[in-house]
C-alpha cells in the first residue's frame, strides 16, 4: 500500500475542488439557484456535502442530493448475488438545473455512466458536470471530468493496471486518505 495523501492533503485537494466547482459555475454571473450538487454513494455522497461547506451551504438551500447506482450498473451480476441497494436521496427537481455529479475516484467511467443513467430518471438537467477527487485514468468509455481535484492519468504515480486507487473519507472510514493498493 502506498499513501498519495494524508488528511490535510485531502482537505487541501476538496478545497482546491470547491474552488474550481464555484469559480465556473457562479463566476460568469451563475446564480447558485441554477445549479446542484448530487453525490453518488458511498463517497462521492461525502465529498459533495464537503464541496457544499467549502463553498458556502447557504448558496445550496437543500440542493444537494445523494445517487444510488447499484441497479444501473452494467457489472450487476459480477458485483453480488444479492446487491445492496440504498437509498436516492434527491429532494429537488434537477430539470433545468446545471447538476454536478461526484464521485470520489474516475477510472473506467462505467460508474459515471451508470449515475447518468440514473440522474436522467429524475429529471432532464440543463447540464451535468462531473467533479472528482480523484482522476485515476484507465477510461473504457468517452467519459472526463470537468472538475478533478488530483489528477493520476498522466502517469505521474507509476500506475500499473490492477492497482486500486482508495479514497477514505472519515464519515465512511473514520480517516482522510489516498492509497494505491497494488495488484497482487
Amino acid at each position: 500500500m502506498k499513501k498519495l495523501a494524508d488528511a490535510q492533503e485531502v482537505g487541501k485537494l476538496v478545497s482546491e475542488l470547491a474552488g474550481k466547482v464555484s469559480g465556473r459555475l457562479l463566476g460568469n454571473g451563475g446564480k447558485a439557484s441554477d445549479w446542484a450538487l448530487v453525490g453518488i454513494r458511498n463517497r462521492g455522497d461525502k465529498l459533495a456535502e464537503r464541496l457544499a461547506k467549502a463553498i458556502g451551504e447557504e448558496k445550496f438551500a437543500d440542493r444537494v442530493g445523494v445517487l444510488d447506482i447499484t441497479l444501473y450498473r452494467d457489472d450487476l451480476s459480477e458485483v453480488a448475488a444479492q446487491p445492496i441497494v440504498q437509498t436516492t436521496e434527491i429532494p429537488f427537481s434537477v430539470d433545468g438545473k446545471d447538476v454536478v455529479l461526484v464521485d470520489d475516484v474516475l477510472m473506467t467511467g462505467r460508474s459515471v455512466r451508470a449515475a447518468l443513467a440514473s440522474l436522467m430518471d429524475f429529471g432532464r438537467p440543463k447540464r451535468v458536470w462531473l467533479a472528482v477527487l480523484v482522476d485515476r485514468g484507465g477510461r473504457e468509455l468517452p467519459i472526463r471530468a470537468d472538475f478533478v481535484g488530483l489528477d493520476l492519468s498522466k502517469g505521474a504515480v507509476g500506475l500499473e493496471d490492477g492497482d486500486h486507487v482508495q479514497v477514505l473519507l472519515d464519515e465512511v472510514d473514520e480517516v482522510d486518505a489516498i492509497e494505491v493498493r497494488e495488484a497482487n
